[in-house]
């Protein structure tokens, strides 16, 4: 613990050392779900998205991004803020794992758990003012004003609760002027419409140096209508009128700053439930009792589309041995959607979560089912769904970044997600030491 905490303040202190005197302000706005697709092809699906097509002949923009493993919302979102995978961020899910459901389904809310410097961080040290408004893994992170994504009992608790966790009186504020701020757990446009609201007014009256706001309008309708459906396309539509907005205060606020789109993962439709917990329990490895597990050696630790197994004693031979037979069996298996099954030596190569033995990875049109008694197979209960193979071009993510000192029209192809955060970081005016990335922006040697 001590040795980490000395690797990051070793970083911090080389980010102040790194400060350019050429810094422009960042905001950065995260669409969830937002696919490349979506931006690129508006013409042949007649979407009216005037805002983010701008992006195209105004700045960069990337055909995909290639996101971690897993293609989720929570590991994405620290990667896009620290250049670096999920084995070294450490937000290997968007869950906590917690195989007996004591957290009561707890997600990786805490920026406590991030264990590489963030942008936050960075911008800190280099002596810029930050804010935040509903930014995944954020709860207690270093930033100026902060309005941190958390919920828990979907109750008016909740609001009591983001309350204490924001910045100390900035929420009560902002809500004295504008009415009462989002609920933590609401995904809907509307919700989107209410925190974007109260972005523009935190970045009139702040003007903060580096900014992150984040929308789940869009991977909320498309989880439930699947991606690319004339009500998924009506919301993005919307999304676009909001990212206008953001876009209107920021150049008022900021004319010489940045402006940059980011998304997650992708999208791909889904038909069909597979219960990976059924087999582990026949086989022992998981004991169920009263509907709840009640000891385990082996447990799926649900991604969506795939699914880490991770080994309670990583050291107990025959354990791993009953393990990777079960895996062989089920990949052999149709039934069970499954594309392939990565062992510890692939997950580490894809940066993957430490706590993996391996990884299984579904056949798009396949996801998992969330409870150890559900039938093995079922009709989906989402339309859409992501978490898949991040190689495939289905789950690539979206980047476009404009403003002063942006090459304007440029096609970045494919790139990495890690290489986002050193891309901005260049652009505030430091860098980031850690960083598996680089700035692909940057003028070629």
């Amino acid at each position: 613990m001590h040795h980490r905490l000395s690797l990051i303040l070793l970083s911090l202190l080389l980010l102040l050392i790194a400060v350019s005197a050429t810094a422009q302000p960042v905001l950065l706005i995260s669409i969830d779900g937002l696919r490349p697709c979506d931006v690129l092809d508006t013409k042949t699906r007649h979407l009216k998205l005037p805002n983010l097509t701008a992006f195209l002949h105004e700045g960069s923009y990337a055909r995909g991004v290639r996101g971690v493993l897993p293609t989720l919302t929570y590991p994405s979102h620290t990667t896009l803020l620290t250049g670096v995978s999920p084995a070294q961020h450490g937000i290997g899910g968007n869950l906590s794992f917690d195989p007996f459901g004591k957290n009561q389904y707890g997600w990786m809310w805490y920026a406590a758990d991030i264990r590489s410097p963030t942008l936050w961080d960075a911008a800190h040290a280099a002596g810029l003012s930050t804010a935040n408004v509903h930014w995944p893994v954020s709860v207690g992170a270093k930033v100026d004003w902060n309005l941190p994504q958390i919920w828990r009992a979907h109750t008016d608790d909740d609001r009591k609760l983001l309350a204490a966790l924001a910045t100390p009186g900035l929420l009560p504020t902002l809500e004295h002027e504008l009415g009462p701020y989002a609920a933590g757990g609401a995904e809907d446009t509307e919700a989107d419409v209410n925190r974007v609201r109260f972005a523009a007014k935190l970045l009139a009256d702040k003007q903060p140096e580096f900014m992150t706001v984040y929308l789940a309008a869009l991977d909320h309708i498309e989880h439930l209508e699947g991606p690319g459906t004339p009500v998924t396309d009506a919301v993005l539509e919307r999304l676009d009128a909001l990212i206008g907005e953001l876009i209107k205060t920021a150049r008022r606020v900021h004319p010489d700053g940045v402006i940059a789109v980011v998304s997650d993962h992708g999208f791909a439709s889904v038909t069909q439930d597979v219960n990976l917990y059924a087999p582990f329990i026949a086989e022992g490895l998981i004991e169920v009792k009263d509907g709840a597990v009640a000891d385990w050696r082996a447990m799926p630790w649900n991604d969506g589309g795939s699914a880490a197994i991770v080994l309670r004693d990583p050291a107990d031979g025959a354990t791993r041995k009953k393990v990777a037979a079960l895996l062989s069996k089920l990949a052999a298996d149709p039934a069970y959607g499954i594309d392939r099954v990565l062992d510890r030596a692939q997950v580490a190569a894809l940066g993957g979560t430490e706590l993996a033995e391996w990884f299984v990875l579904l056949k798009p049109g396949y996801e998992l089912a969330t409870r150890l008694d559900a039938p093995m197979l079922a009709p989906s209960r989402y339309k859409g769904m992501h978490g898949y193979d991040p190689a495939l071009a289905q789950m690539y993510s979206a980047f476009l970044i404009k403003g002063p000192g942006i090459p304007v029209g440029r096609d970045l192809g494919v790139v990495d997600m890690r290489d986002i955060a050193p891309t901005l970081a260049a652009r505030l005016g430091f860098a980031l030491p850690q960083a598996q990335g680089h700035d692909i922006l940057a003028p070629a040697p």
